[in-house]
């Protein structure tokens, strides 16, 4: 059958697809229209394109809708990289029922007539008539997905998605729209002297055939006038061409200046729209800043009904396409907590242990894990019992005073995604993604007092602590961490001092994503696997961390599961850079069914809550709650066992909330003090100070080996941006490679593996069902051997 090939013979592929016959299905019987024509003739018709265009295929499949109406018949149009469906052809002028982008979609078939298209949240379910329409489908899709990610490509930063638009670039689109005009001008006056000298030609040849000359000289004289006759029929039909020509370029000319000057203008007046109303708000936050709060919020915990996406094959409608569908949580309940006298309440135990379901003998703080000084805590002194081998930097050099209006940049940028940013090292922090990772583990302490914890209800707490603790750092530092290039890694090797290594590596560079994994001789394993989603919304910056953190304790077979919070850099526009954690957190054992329910309090004005409020209850599989946890992300957290529960009153809105009657809280966890001239160090902490010191022992990928980073750690940010920009476009070039490697694999009909990380391998999780990279071994072997030579050069 004909096989679609690249662009630029799309006519003529599809051409050849709508001619292919269905052995498998009934053939016309009788001659008729072409297979355009055809509206009811089986599966000839499913692929058949009704206007062929250069990258323009369409015809009829049938989609999933819902259980009640199945499979319906739909036309479906596949061009410039989406794929689009009405119920009707007639539709197309003005009412568009679905488009999903092939660049990000991954394409898929059922059975012999099925085929599956996702995108995130959302999945199609297709069915042509026959196999062999399948796979004309299938072959179509495949190929406009590779042109999609090409065309995407061409226009990428390998750091980002976009090459800096400069006014050097401006200026050379307008030399180059000049030259074309010029070009047009030459062809106008070619197309004029032509017709003016042909015509004169033809004039001459004709007076030399009346002049009276001997036989010879006539007959030479009416060949050659033949073939002037020849070059004038010629010439015309040129002419002809090239006045179609020039009519249409300056048609089109003038409707593209026309749009050119409207998004122009448009654009100026969006900017200025977002200024002004940039600044209105900061007015209106300083102006209530004096103001008394409205109400006082009762502490809380809401657990949203909008869990993960999941990819459903039901449909409301054809109409409600773009409803997203999630797995329902029970909403955690308001509660209110009451704290008693530990005294009292083993005087009244007998009597609230009804209540609460509990037992007075387990109420005894001497008996159980968070038997300390509430002063002291866990985690409130520095690691005084382990004293490290190697000598630590404790400094860095001071950050340059360099000014650049963020604004002037990131305008450009609204509604983009992060990664495809395109910025200077001048909003960055000199450390890169995956030492960011890398600087969860501060406060790893709290996992190795959880590994000794025998109770997995009071092992819970800790490992909530421990998921809260990785925002601490986070609260000053609003610059952007540099984005990793594709197979860059990080390690960080505390074994001998800390009792743990961590390894990172960059799997995937479209869309980003980092593996992480995390081995520690006090009892307990992490890995991650982390993909930064990211807009820009004019006047604050939304980050979402997508993917799950897995932590297992191997003596006990406890595995926790959890996803971090959406974290959102406010003012970017006006005013001073400041940054908030928001969203709800969900921890689940997988071994015992226990949950810890957490909402981070996104930061309000209005409320008379302390700023980055964090508040979680701890249940256990009969979703009987045990501990209150309450805290903010960026100071402290705090754990109070519960010992009786009732319900309260009813709020003002009808809610009745829980009262939650508890013990006094015990210190879980406290953030470490800043070093010493932190502020000119890019806030970070002690951890993070060492994070970027130089190794000789690691990977040749490592982050600390990286060029643009290590300038800039150096104050040398100049220096340090040409490299930058030098580092993508080596990766660019080899993007570009790969991909033509993978257009070549499918046009000659072979299978195409693609990028493959070097340390991890990408495995079924079978606690939650998804895809996730899985650190498969090695890297501490290479390291010991110092055998480096399967490492890529990327620096």
């Amino acid at each position: 059958m004909g096989r679609v090939a690249a662009p630029g013979t799309g006519g003529l592929v599809v051409s050849l697809l709508s001619v292919v016959p269905c052995l498998s299905c009934p053939q016309p019987s009788t001659a008729g229209p072409g297979l355009r024509d055809m509206s009811n003739s089986g599966c000839a018709l499913q692929g058949t394109p009704a206007a062929p265009g250069p990258d323009t295929y369409k015809g009829w499949l049938f989609k999933w809708t819902n259980y009640l109406k199945g499979y319906q018949r739909r036309w479906f149009v596949l061009s410039n990289g989406l794929l689009s469906y009405y119920r009707t052809q007639a539709e197309m002028a003005h009412t568009c029922r679905g488009t999903i982008n092939l660049s990000t979609a991954h394409i898929d078939t059922e059975d012999s007539c099925n085929i599956v298209l996702s995108n995130g949240g959302r999945t199609y379910h297709l069915k042509a008539s026959c196999e062999v329409e399948r796979q004309r489908w299938v072959t179509a899709l495949e190929l406009a997905k590779a042109k999609a990610i090409r065309m995407m490509n061409n226009q990428s930063d390998d750091s980002g998605d976009e090459e800096p638009s400069s006014q050097s670039e401006k200026s050379e689109l307008h030399s180059s729209l000049k030259s074309l005009t010029n070009k047009l001008d030459d062809l106008s006056t070619c197309n004029d002297l032509i017709a003016k000298h042909g015509a004169a030609l033809q004039r001459s040849l004709s007076e030399l055939e009346n002049l009276k000359l001997p036989a010879e000289s006539s007959e030479k004289i009416k060949s050659v006038n033949e073939r002037a006759t020849l070059f004038r029929i010629t010439s015309n039909a040129m002419i002809n061409a090239c006045r179609d020509f020039l009519d249409l370029a300056e048609t089109h000319s003038r409707k593209w200046h026309r749009a050119l000057q409207y998004e122009r203008e448009q654009r100026v007046r969006l900017e200025e729209t977002i200024e002004q109303l940039a600044k209105q708000h900061n007015s209106l936050e300083r102006a209530c800043r004096g103001t008394p709060g409205l109400s006082s919020n009762t502490t809380g915990v809401t657990n949203t009904a909008k869990g993960n996406v999941q990819a459903v094959k039901g449909e409301a409608s054809d109409e409600d396409e773009d409803t997203e569908y999630f797995d329902a949580m029970e909403d955690a309940p308001a509660f209110i907590t009451v704290t008693t006298d530990p005294k009292q309440h083993r005087r009244s135990g007998s009597n609230l242990s009804s209540a609460s379901g509990s037992h007075p003998e387990d109420w005894h703080l001497e008996d159980n894990v968070f038997h300390s000084s509430q002063e002291g805590g866990y985690c409130g002194s520095k690691r005084k019992d382990l004293l490290p081998k190697k000598r630590r930097r404790t400094r860095i050099p001071d950050k340059p005073n360099y000014s650049l209006n963020l604004w002037s940049i990131m305008k450009n940028c609204i509604g983009k995604e992060l990664s495809k940013i395109p910025m200077p090292v001048n909003f960055n922090e000199p450390l890169s993604m995956l030492q960011r990772l890398t600087e969860d583990l501060e406060y790893h302490e709290l996992l190795d007092k959880a590994a000794k914890c025998e109770n997995p209800i009071e092992q819970m707490c800790f490992v909530a602590a421990f998921s809260v603790s990785s925002y601490s750092t986070t609260v000053y530092r609003t610059a952007k961490p540099f984005n990793p290039l594709l197979g860059e890694t990080y390690e960080l090797d505390r074994l001998e001092d800390l009792g743990f290594r961590s390894i990172c590596e960059q799997v995937s560079h479209h869309p980003p994503a980092a593996a992480h994994h995390v081995y520690s001789r006090n009892g307990w394993n992490l890995w991650q696997e982390i993909t930064i989603a990211s807009k820009f919304r004019g006047k604050y910056l939304s980050i979402m961390p997508l993917g799950d953190i897995h932590l297992e304790f191997p003596a006990t077979g406890n595995h926790y599961v959890w996803k971090k919070v959406t974290s959102t850099v406010h003012n970017i526009i006006v005013g001073k850079l400041w940054i908030d954690q928001s969203g709800d957190i969900e921890i689940t054992n997988y071994k015992t069914k226990d949950k810890c329910q957490m909402k981070f309090t996104p930061y309000s004005y209005f409320s008379r809550d302390i700023a980055r409020k964090v508040t979680g209850v701890v249940t256990d599989p009969n979703r009987k709650a045990h501990y209150v946890l309450s805290g903010t992300w960026d100071e402290k957290m705090e754990c109070a066992k519960i010992v009786q529960s009732s319900q309260g009153n009813g709020s003002a809105e009808g809610k009745q909330k829980t009262v939650y009657q508890t013990l006094p809280p015990k210190l879980l966890w406290k953030k470490y003090p800043l070093p010493e001239n932190a502020e000119n160090m890019y806030f970070f902490s002690e951890l993070a100070l060492t994070l970027n010191e130089p190794d000789d022992s690691t990977a040749p990928t490592d982050s600390r080996l990286r060029p643009d980073q290590r300038l800039m750690e150096n104050g040398k940010w100049d220096e340090a941006n040409v490299e930058k920009q030098r580092l993508e476009e080596k990766q660019r070039a080899v993007r570009r490679k790969r991909e033509a490697q993978a257009v070549e694999a499918l046009e000659e009909g072979n299978d195409y593996e693609g990028y493959q990380p070097l340390w991890f391998e990408r495995k079924v999780d079978p606690h939650t069902g998804e895809l996730i990279c899985i650190y498969k071994g090695g890297y501490w072997e290479c390291k010991e051997k110092q055998d480096w030579s399967k490492c890529p050069d990327i620096f």
